[in-house]
């Protein structure tokens, strides 16, 4: 894999390796593998660890990891190359396409009851499906709440559900704030992706296809792995501690995030979370994104990665999540989180960075900026904006000169 060759170059990484080896000899992480990109040129690439410790397999390049998250990414750019077709304004009331939005109603300020709602103020927009600012929920990362308790009575996310049943369902709950007047991180994603379904007469799976993967040449990038490659996932883990992240101590996972995930067809597709991909196609994805000036193709035209990567939340609204608060300094992009102002745990170089994560540890950034873009690929239970992913920016950074 020729992508996965860098480019010399005069900087120093050793420090960044170190780093992440440490990980897996303290048992924090199974194994991990990481690309730096300068530009659209490769500056390095690593890949420590195991793919199944209990098997003792080494984790190389080219093992297949579960992008969770990181599919948003995926979907985003889809539903981009859609409005650069003009199919849909971005402020457009999104129930045009998908009627179902239309009639939801919005629990009112201080609600104690499911059915204590107020009619919409103002319709969902296609602009707040990308930014997660619909007022929908995800029944994952706030328990105790009264739309985590309805997501999950009514198994929101389930398998056996497609997106088109999943967004029927969607009807029968309520909002968890009126549209644009708040950040809740949801199945916005998931709707945006039957909206690209919808518009361009396509399955999900068929749009990526032939519109992402095949001209970016993602050739390990799907959401069911063909049988005869099935061999080459790695295994999950859990952390020893699910309060402490850096603990020492793994357990493997079967049957994450589900029974035969990714190994099968199951009637769910989810745009929000399902594809598999190796560290090369993430490669491959992210290089797509950068417009350089050289005149190197990218898979969206130039002002439109430009437009995809400024931040589009409201004056003083951030992102947030229940186990952190608001999180000052952060907004959200179409597709990615946007760093607004560094915290004490950014480089001090990263303001404008896009970046986001999956559940299972894998990150990508991209810093329009410095020039300089990352990816990590692990697989750790609740490995998103882990100790482990700040670590390996900042010593990226560093190393880099940014």
């Amino acid at each position: 894999m020729t992508e996965l060759t860098p480019t010399r170059s005069d900087h120093d990484f050793s420090g960044v390796h170190a780093a992440l080896r440490g990980y897996v000899d303290r048992k924090i992480l199974p194994g991990i593998s990481h690309a730096v990109l300068h530009g659209r040129d490769l500056i390095d690439v690593g890949c420590a660890g195991w793919a199944d410790i209990e098997g003792q397999v080494p984790l190389r390049t080219d093992h297949l990891f579960r992008a969770m998250s990181n599919t948003k990414l995926v979907t985003s750019i889809a539903a981009l190359l859609l409005w650069e077709e003009g199919r849909f304004d971005l402020d457009e009331p999104a129930a045009r396409f998908v009627p179902q939005l239309a009639a939801l109603r919005v629990l009112k300020p201080g609600a104690t009851a499911i059915d204590d709602t107020e009619p919409l103020a103002t319709p969902i927009t296609i602009r707040q499906l990308f930014t997660h600012s619909a007022g929908l929920s995800y029944g994952l990362l706030d328990p105790g709440t009264l739309l985590f308790k309805a997501y999950n009575e009514r198994q929101m996310i389930s398998n056996l559900r497609s997106t088109a049943q999943m967004v029927d369902l969607l009807t029968e709950l309520p909002l968890k704030f009126q549209p644009g007047t708040g950040w809740d991180y949801s199945v916005a994603t998931d709707v945006l992706g039957h909206l690209v379904a919808v518009l361009s007469g396509q399955t999900l799976q068929d749009f990526f296809r032939t519109r992402i993967f095949e001209p970016l040449g993602m050739a390990d990038t799907g959401f069911v792995i063909p049988e005869a490659q099935q061999h080459r996932l790695v295994a999950y883990y859990g952390g020893a501690n699910p309060q402490d992240p850096n603990e020492p101590g793994l357990k493997k996972l079967v049957g994450f995030p589900h029974p035969d995930a990714n190994l099968k067809p199951l009637p769910r597709v989810s745009a929000g979370g399902g594809l598999v991909t190796s560290l090369g196609d993430m490669v491959r994805l992210v290089r797509g994104l950068i417009a350089d000036g050289s005149g190197a193709p990218t898979i969206l035209k130039p002002e439109t990665i430009t437009l995809m990567m400024r931040n589009h939340l409201p004056a003083g609204q951030h992102i947030g999540f229940a186990t952190t608060g608001e999180i000052h300094g952060r907004g959200f992009g179409l597709g990615g989180c946007v760093t607004l102002q560094p915290t004490h745990l950014d480089p001090a170089g990263s303001a404008g960075e896009f970046q986001w994560g999956g559940l299972a540890g894998t990150h990508w950034w991209i810093s329009p900026r410095t020039g300089l873009s990352g990816l990590l690929m692990a697989q750790r239970h609740m490995g998103f904006w882990n100790p482990f992913a700040f670590d390996f920016k900042q010593r990226t950074y560093a190393a880099a000169g940014a």
